[in-house]
């Protein structure tokens, strides 16, 4: 790791499924990437993006005396997510026993459950706290009634009636309070989030592949600039957005001889969640299309702390897709526990959707991974772990009943 390959560089960073504007992520890189800049000895700064384009910042930093101009940009489905999530109360109970079913019946819970419990536990959690938000809300109507029958032998069948109306009552105000404090309880959302995947079997919806092509118009654009490097970054569920839009990108011709290095890097991947199901079939065939590229250098990065994650799971085996002599991705740990100290750790350790995100955050006892050397540093995602050995704990078991590639 000794000279500098960049000096400029695109950033494009594919969130999850998350409602939230982008400039979520503009503060979380600024916060963090301060403080891992004090705990590295390196210097970093942002400033407002210049043109236009999708949401962005500008950043320079300074590290092992080389500067790095790296311009970063969120591409954006936020309005795709909101609108998938406004549905009613009714509509999202319907939305449960679709997307259980669907996990269920095509055998996919039982096969994800042999790769990682955690990401399984953390999907099963809706269903039981929306199960049990309605079990009290019933209940709650169900003692109103029966208190109402109390009154029925001085005011009869009235009594009935209104405690009826009273108790149906009491339930969806119940149900509607807890809807208002899905803020932290993220019973909703998740349900949201498994059901968007789950409602077309694990294909994409019409609106998100044409958001798709969007954003694959974009990374073309850039691998014709003057850049050293074009970093595209997935997240959670970002992560199988960016496989398919790469995929795309590589089969519609070949890259600039002479233009930048293309790199991913996917980062706390969900992938299994969606490859698993029937209709992932463009999912299955670009994961085992981008495995075999080799001019589009793929890291994969988690880590067992990660409870909402698959981690180590190599995403393209564990789907069945894996071709032989399959080239990516490279599967290696964040390591949470050696690279958080035992006091950092320890306040982490139960918050487990701020875990998710830690990837993009500092850590106060850095090992080989850290996102702001990674997005403005001055080596290639290729280069910093050309060598790199994957983690011996990955889990390449072919674990997915359906590994169709092919509607």
């Amino acid at each position: 790791m000794s000279g500098q390959e960049v000096r400029r560089r695109r950033v494009f960073y594919i969130p999850g499924y998350d409602p939230i504007h982008p400039r979520r992520y503009r503060e979380l890189y600024r916060k963090e990437g301060a403080a891992q800049a004090a705990i590295s000895g390196y210097d970093i700064a942002l400033s407002p993006k210049a043109g236009g384009g999708p949401y962005g910042w500008h950043v320079t930093s300074t590290q092992d005396g080389a500067r790095v101009q790296s311009d970063i940009e969120v591409l954006v489905w936020s309005d795709i997510v909101r609108d998938s999530m406004s549905t009613s109360i009714p509509a999202t109970y319907l939305q449960l026993l679709r997307t259980a079913w669907e996990y269920i019946a095509s055998g996919a819970l039982r096969r994800l459950m042999r790769l990682r419990k955690g990401p399984v536990i953390a999907a099963l959690y809706p269903v039981g706290a929306l199960l049990l938000q309605l079990l009290l809300a019933l209940l709650a109507g169900w003692a109103v009634l029966k208190m109402m029958a109390l009154l029925a032998p001085w005011i009869g069948v009235v009594a009935t009636l209104l405690g009826a109306v009273a108790g149906a009552a009491v339930a969806v105000l119940i149900l509607r309070w807890f809807k208002a404090k899905d803020g932290k309880l993220f019973a909703y959302y998740l349900m949201h989030d498994y059901a968007y995947s789950a409602q077309h079997k694990g294909a994409n919806p019409p609106e998100l592949e044409a958001r798709m092509a969007q954003f694959g118009q974009i990374i073309a654009a850039a691998l014709r600039e003057d850049v050293d490097e074009v970093l595209v970054v997935g997240h959670s569920s970002g992560a199988h957005l960016a496989v398919s839009i790469l995929a795309d990108l590589a089969r519609a011709g070949p890259l600039p001889a002479q233009g930048p290095q293309l790199a991913f890097l996917s980062l706390g991947h969900v992938v299994p969640m969606v490859s698993f199901l029937r209709g992932a079939w463009r999912l299955r065939a670009d994961l085992a299309d981008l495995s075999m590229r080799p001019e589009i250098a793929w890291i994969d990065v988690t880590a067992p702390g990660d409870g909402c994650a698959f981690a180590l799971c190599d995403p393209v085996a564990v789907s069945g897709v894996a071709p032989e002599g399959k080239l990516w991705p490279l599967v290696f740990s964040a390591q949470f526990t050696r690279s958080l100290s035992p006091a950092r750790w320890a306040e982490l350790r139960w918050r487990f959707f701020r875990l998710h995100f830690q990837y993009l955050c500092a850590f106060d006892q850095p090992l080989d991974y850290d996102y702001f050397r990674i997005t403005a540093g001055p080596l290639t995602l290729r280069s910093r772990y050309a060598g790199r050995p994957p983690s011996a704990s990955r889990i390449e078991l072919p674990a997915s009943k359906f590994t169709s590639t092919a509607p």
